[in-house]
């Protein structure tokens, strides 16, 4: 059995909203093992036997069960380690950080196109599977948000902070 750790995007905002008990209920009836939920917005920690889509086993539970679709990606927590050891800020910046998870590597051109832009106050580094955002003032005036570059590199994302992913990966041992 492997651990993996799925983030659903824009639940328990607008019309999507549901309980983390129902979802963790799901995630059992889907098969799944050692299931645990943290805060309401969709993160789960879990164990499987293999990756066969799970993301799109988990998407096609939720729409099922709760009546809507909603973006998942799944990482194992190894994956997860490796891209908070490979933030590119210092330390300090680092625990104020956002990452947003890529559900694939962006095109090179979209990547090297959006890199050229900036925006006073906020810094950011695109890889392959995670955009590393610091924002001075913050994620929730921040121009460079998870839409922002789902729009600009043209696949799914879900954002987390520093202490969300830290907590998955504790969650996950």
């Amino acid at each position: 059995m492997q651990t993996y750790i799925a983030l659903l995007r824009g639940i328990n905002v607008g019309n999507k909203q549901m309980k983390m008990a129902d979802l963790k209920l799901l995630f059992e009836e889907l098969g799944f093992a050692d299931v645990v939920t943290y805060i309401q917005s969709g993160n789960v920690v879990f164990s499987a036997s293999a990756n066969n889509n799970l993301a799109k086993k988990i998407g096609k539970g939720i729409q099922k069960s709760f009546g809507f679709e909603v973006p998942v990606l799944v990482k194992t927590a190894s994956e997860i380690e490796r891209i908070l050891a490979a933030c590119p800020f210092s330390e300090e910046k680092k625990k104020a950080s956002y990452f947003i998870l890529l559900n694939e590597p962006p095109a090179k051109n979209l990547t090297e196109k959006v890199s050229q832009e900036t925006y006073p106050g906020e810094e950011f580094n695109i890889t392959e599977n995670c955009v590393y955002l610091f924002a001075s003032k913050g994620y929730g005036v921040a121009k460079c948000n998870n839409n922002f570059f789902e729009k600009k590199l043209k696949v799914e994302a879900t954002t987390r902070n520093y202490r969300t992913l830290a907590k998955l990966i504790e969650l996950a041992k």
